[in-house]
């Protein structure tokens, strides 16, 4: 598959799946964030990430998020493989895009420009309402929570790029 075939196809991809899934609308902000915990780090990781493969057959990687969401009434050991596995389904997997550019001055964001990676597509699709996005103004205070197809169906423009890490030259 050639470079331009490979954009293409994400193109058609990510055009594909934001019109299956409509605009979803406005979400209301999450009613606390004292409900949000950090995403949880090695072994503990490790065991969520296991429990939706082995419970929901979901398969995401760890920097597709960067907060849970918990409910106030759950209690969530991530040592505790049994315990994940009654949970899994009241979880909320966050993705916070912050913002600090002078250029965005009202509380729908426009003109907010930021990189979405396909770990988190991959997340959006897999989880679906269970995977939100908080975008979060620093400079306002100004939060809006959106969905990935929420924001492909408001974006004004698109630049795909591959990313790549370096390995050394063979010869």
């Amino acid at each position: 598959m050639s470079l331009l075939e490979l954009i293409e196809s994400k193109r058609a991809h990510i055009a594909r799946y934001s019109s299956e899934n409509g605009m979803l609308g406005e979400r209301s902000l999450l009613d606390s964030q004292t409900s949000w915990i950090k995403r949880p780090k090695g072994k503990d990781m490790k065991n969520l990430l296991a429990a939706l493969k082995q419970f929901e057959d979901i398969e995401i990687k760890a920097s597709s998020f960067d907060f849970i969401s918990i409910p106030e009434n759950v209690s969530v050991d991530f040592s505790d493989f049994t315990s994940l596995a009654r949970i899994l389904k009241s979880l909320t997997f966050i993705e916070l895009k912050t913002c600090n550019q002078k250029r965005v001055t009202t509380p729908d964001f426009k003109n907010f420009f930021f990189a979405i990676t396909e770990n988190e597509i991959v997340a959006s699709e897999l989880l679906g309402d269970r995977h939100i996005v908080v975008l979060h103004n620093k400079i306002t205070g100004d939060k809006l929570v959106t969905t990935i197809p929420e924001i492909i169906n408001r974006a004004n423009s698109e630049n795909w790029q591959l990313s790549v890490s370096l390995g050394s030259i063979k010869v």
